[in-house]
């Protein structure tokens, strides 16, 4: 006997309030044992105990040692970079800690005989729990008492309703659709279905960016390298001093370093070797375009928050715009989540069982119609549509004289009205065998892509709800999946984009691969049930040969995003149930409808607020405005990285560094930060190609390796005249300033009139800066010849940065461009030699690729050799024996091997 069994012969009465302590002491309740996330403390304490932050430290240490406080400006970007990086830290926990999958905040149980009403976290072992319409199930129980429909798409995407009664289980997460039903708990806590999927969820994704890959790439590298070139810069110039002092009248006979260590060195050198060292090791750390980069972002968010799309990362905005693969859930994606009716299919007149009259369509709506009507106040999601259907028709409404309500045993519901008697249900419910046999091809043929219910005449209702009579079928009512009026303009949008589409549900494979043919999927007659997909291997294989998967668990959904990752694709999932959670947090960008679970929003980074899938486009395209402009705004902060560094190490043989921290400010701001966030912002729809750092050095290194050939012309205009520090300093800072913008007027062409405004703020900017406020900037007056010097390096310099240029731009466009915003990879080689389309997978894959093409074409040649050879041989006068015969195939040609006999000339 089962515990249900056992149970039924018990009175209801549910756990005494002993059993219940003694579960309790047990640690038998129903509390969910989350993955602890990091503390705030330990959050603070990451983000502000940084490499980048102890080196940015250590150098304002080094300038306030030295007295010059106004070249602490620097700090500012500092704060404002460790900032954010708290702020996105505590963002992300918060999220992870809201990971919740149930809404309900109460249950209601048995205890003593009596209903009690307890907080989830109250229920423990064997709890009895009433359960009845809308509810949801807090934990895993076994039905002992009673029947229900249970919804349980949002765990398993299986859109139609469950029918569950005694021992069947019921799982945490899903809800009561219709009926009532007592249930034991048989799981609780941890043990839960839905916290073993939280807790399998329950880790921060790492950000897969190209653009923060890049950016951390640069700083890590600059962040290592700055210390010992720092130090070595520092070391040259005071050496440089050291033997001036050496070789003065006042000089002695000590050696460097004691020199140096030990107070013998002026101090008013000394800051100037410290403060050129920090300038030079400012300039290695783009520290604005971190901050750009997330303010860029971060409107970009509030930009889609007006269009109803909440971002909850700030790079999954960019990471949408490189997507070349789109794994897309059908219930509440491509679908609402609710019914619609499909059509409405009379019987036909000539059919045997047609009933009289040519009014049978009629017939058929009045039923249907008032059915819906009158079984309206426990309406279920087929009710529904069939109310939403005939809202607002000509069907005329009829008042109810008796109502049978829907049940799950008889699997149909009627009415009787004074015009007669209907029912409406599974055809194989409501009509004899005799009956149904007759109409079983027809319900099959509907079937295909729908639900299919029959409405019939009958004589009426027993007292116990039992039809009286046969049925007499009046046609069919096709039920089938809402498919969202927007879904088929978005699908074809990420076609036109050539991004590749798999459709992944818990569903049936054919209502599956049915909605995603209507809405205009790819390959959407390829599907395959993924029960039969029962090892990895064949999992994996399926992956390259369909596009629709039904029957999905959460496990193999997981597993499939793995598997184009695997494949160097980058993969976008979309989603609204807990089934959908795995999956959603291990893809690149992860996409959910507001209007889902809540644990399906909590892992989304991109959360569509009215559920509407047709913003994608309008999150598409703000990526695309971001990558683009930050790209051109990247190449003015990637400049100053690459001279600073390249001038420190050619100042550590010919000192001094001729920037000083407060000339670094002046570029900073005119040549770099203000005209990089106004152009970052600008509207820019064009599709991402090539890498971000590759496109970006692209533009960078040309303006670097011209502000370098500044400065040394300068140093040795400087080296050759006898100038002063100050005076090469000055030099320097307009020559770079010159370079800066040519530059910007570079990646500004074709101008726009705000691209003018912004080259012309930057050219009256610096004037200003440099003519207004000299002391402040440590700008030094210059002579006639400094002059005339300046304006020879400064037209020198500019014609070689144009000049590399250029030839940069020229040699892009023949070397091979990989558009990485959409496609399945695909590599466009542009050379002189002609075109050439070709996969972008990796080198390995290439080169994997390119051995087996050859080799291939090597067998086919020697195959076409050896069947030429033979043939001839066979058209010899004495060719008897064995020949081949040379056939087309897929792969080249096939030889086939034939015999040849000697004709018998006795006969």
């Amino acid at each position: 006997m089962s515990q249900a069994e056992s149970f039924q012969h018990e009175s209801i009465r549910g756990l005494t309030s002993e059993e219940v302590r003694e579960r309790i002491s047990e640690g038998k309740v129903n509390i969910n044992t989350e993955l602890k996330t990091k503390s705030v403390k330990q959050l603070i304490i990451e983000n502000l105990c940084t490499l980048f932050n102890l080196i940015n430290v250590v150098l304002a240490i080094l300038v306030i040692s030295t007295g010059a406080i106004k070249n602490l400006t620097f700090l500012g970007v500092v704060f404002l970079n460790t900032a954010i990086g708290v702020i996105q830290s505590l963002r992300s926990k918060r999220m992870v800690d809201r990971l919740t999958l149930l809404a309900t905040k109460k249950a209601v149980a048995l205890r003593d005989g009596a209903e009690v009403e307890l907080d989830l976290d109250q229920i423990v072992l064997d709890d009895l729990l009433k359960l009845g319409r809308g509810d949801q199930i807090p934990a895993d129980a076994v039905v002992v008492r009673g029947e229900a429909q249970v919804n349980e798409s949002l765990l398993t995407g299986e859109s139609n309703l469950i029918r569950k009664e005694v021992d069947y289980e019921l799982m945490s997460g899903s809800f009561i659709d219709s009926g009532l039903v007592y249930a034991r708990v048989v799981h609780v806590g941890a043990d839960n279905y839905v916290a073993r999927i939280n807790n399998e969820a329950k880790y921060v994704k790492k950000v897969n960016s190209e653009i923060m890959n890049a950016l951390t790439a640069i700083v890590r590298f600059a962040s290592v390298i700055m210390v010992p070139l720092g130090a070595a810069l520092f070391f040259s110039s005071a050496h440089g001093g050291y033997e001036a002092w050496a070789a003065s009248p006042s000089g002695g006979s000590i050696e460097f370093l004691p020199w140096l260590l030990f107070g013998h060195a002026p101090w008013g050198d000394v800051s100037g070797w410290i403060l050129s060292t920090v300038g030079a090791l400012l300039g290695m750390i783009p520290q604005g375009l971190v901050l750009l980069t997330s303010s860029v972002l971060a409107i970009a968010t509030i930009r889609l928050a007006r269009r109803s799309v909440l971002a909850q990362q700030l790079y999954c905005i960019e990471t949408l715009a490189r997507v070349d693969v789109l794994c897309l859930d059908k219930t509440g994606t491509i679908t609402s989540g609710r019914m619609e009716v499909a059509g409405t299919y009379p019987l036909e007149p000539s059919h045997s069982l047609a009933s009289e009259g040519p009014c049978s369509s009629a017939e058929l709506d009045l039923a249907l119609a008032n059915i819906a009507r009158a079984t309206s106040e426990d309406a279920n999601e087929t009710c529904k549509a069939l109310l939403a259907y005939y809202d607002g028709s000509s069907v005329a409404r009829e008042e109810p004289v008796r109502v049978v309500a829907f049940s799950s045993a008889k699997k149909w519901s009627g009415a009787t009205f004074s015009s007669g008697s209907y029912v409406m249900g599974a055809a194989q419910f409501v009509l004899s065998d005799e009956a149904f046999a007759q109409v079983e091809e027809r319900v099959a043929e509907l079937a295909d892509t729908c639900r299919v219910l029959v409405a019939a005449r009958v004589d009426g209702f027993t007292d116990d709800g039992d039809m009286v009579g046969d049925a007499r079928p009046l046609g069919f009512v096709t039920i089938r999946d809402e498919i969202r009026s927007s879904a088929a303009d978005t699908i074809r949008y990420f076609c036109e984009q050539g991004v590749a589409l798999n459709v992944i549900s818990g569903d049936d494979p054919r209502t599956v691969s049915s909605i995603a043919r209507v809405v205009g999927v790819p390959g959407a007659d390829r599907f395959v049930d993924a029960t039969t997909l029962d090892t990895p291997a064949k999992l994996d294989a399926a992956v390259d040969r369909y596009h629709v998967f039904g029957r999905v668990t959460p496990q193999q959904k997981r597993e499939l995003v793995v598997a184009l990752k695997r494949r160097g694709h980058t993969v976008a999932m979309t989603g609204d149930g807990v089934n959908d959670v795995l999956a959603l947090k291990e893809a690149d960008c992860s996409v959910a409808m507001a209007a889902g679970s809540d644990a399906a929003r909590n892992v989304a980074e991109i959360v569509l607020v009215d559920n509407d899938f047709a913003s994608m486009p309008a999150v598409v395209a703000e990526g695309r405005r971001s990558i683009n402009n930050l790209q051109r705004s990247a190449a003015l902060f990637l400049t100053k990285t690459l001279f600073s560094m390249g001038l420190a190490a050619i100042c550590i043989f010919f000192p001094p560094y001729p920037f000083e921290p407060i000339t670094m400010t002046l570029i900073n701001f005119f040549c770099i930060g203000a005209p990089s966030f106004v152009l970052a912002l600008e509207t820019n729809r064009a599709r991402v190609e090539g890498s971000f750092l590759g496109n970006v050095l692209r533009r960078a290194l040309p303006a670097s390796l011209g502000v370098m050939a500044a400065s040394l012309l300068a140093m040795l205009a400087a080296g050759a005249f006898g100038f002063s520090q100050p005076v090469l300093s000055t030099l320097c800072l307009v020559s770079t300033c010159a370079i800066g913008a040519n530059l910007i007027w570079r990646i500004s062409w074709p101008f726009t009139p705000l691209r003018a405004a912004v080259l012309a703020f930057v050219v009256i900017g610096v004037a200003v800066g440099v003519v207004g406020f000299p002391d402040f900037f440590s700008v030094s007056p210059l002579s006639t010849l400094q002059a005339v010097v300046l304006a020879v390096i400064v037209v020198a310099s500019c014609a070689l940065y144009n000049k590399i240029a250029v030839y940069f731009e020229r040699a892009s466009r023949r070397r091979s461009k990989r558009a990485s915003g959409f496609g399945r990879g695909v590599r466009v080689s542009l050379g002189r030699g002609g075109g050439r389309v070709d996969s972008a997978a990796g080198p390995m894959a290439r080169a994997s690729d390119s051995v087996r093409r050859t080799a291939l074409q090597h067998q086919a040649e020697r195959d076409l050799r050896r069947a030429k050879r033979d043939a001839r041989r066979a058209l010899e006068p004495d060719g008897v024996g064995e020949g081949r015969r040379v056939t087309k195939a897929p792969g080249g040609i096939r030889v086939k091997m034939v015999s040849k006999r000697p004709r018998d000339t006795k006969r």
